[in-house]
């Protein structure tokens, strides 16, 4: 532990990543229930539109939304670890974040030891979040799919 590392205890380290994780699900489904209401309107903007077109930009426009909402997650993560001084660097915390976040775990960057339990919410955030979006993501197809294909 570097002089300007502030200590966690397990403790700290459970309490604090519930608080990160909650932030992160409140982002997540927040955003959620706003894209809803932006997928109806853009739904209704392309209402006339062929099949193949409004598919398109329904699915595209939910999907950048998505893509969107995790990498605020993921760039909060960072900033919340920046700011914990478990890192010293943007880059550092940001590549550790998303690495984390999307339990791919190269081990290339890691914590140091009085923030292992804290940054292991990282996965869990982004675990319980890509499920929803792929929850989210396969009801829209569905309510998309013409029901010839049934």
């Amino acid at each position: 532990m570097t002089p300007d590392t502030l200590a966690m205890s397990q403790h700290d380290q459970l309490l604090w990543g519930s608080v990160v994780l909650s932030v992160c699900a409140l982002i997540h489904v927040g955003l959620l229930a706003a894209m809803i209401e932006a997928l109806a309107h853009i739904g209704r903007w392309v209402k006339n539109r062929s099949r193949m077109l409004r598919t398109t930009v329904v699915v595209g426009a939910a999907f950048v939304m998505i893509v969107s909402s995790h990498t605020i997650q993921v760039w909060l993560w960072a900033a919340v670890l920046l700011n914990m001084k478990a890192f010293d660097y943007l880059y550092d915390a940001l590549y550790f974040s998303l690495v984390t976040y999307t339990t791919v775990g190269y081990g290339d960057v890691v914590l140091p030891v009085e923030f292992r339990v804290f940054g292991a919410f990282g996965g869990v955030t982004g675990i319980l979040c890509f499920g929803i979006s792929t929850a989210f993501l396969v009801s829209l197809i569905n309510k998309l799919l013409p029901k010839s294909l049934d």
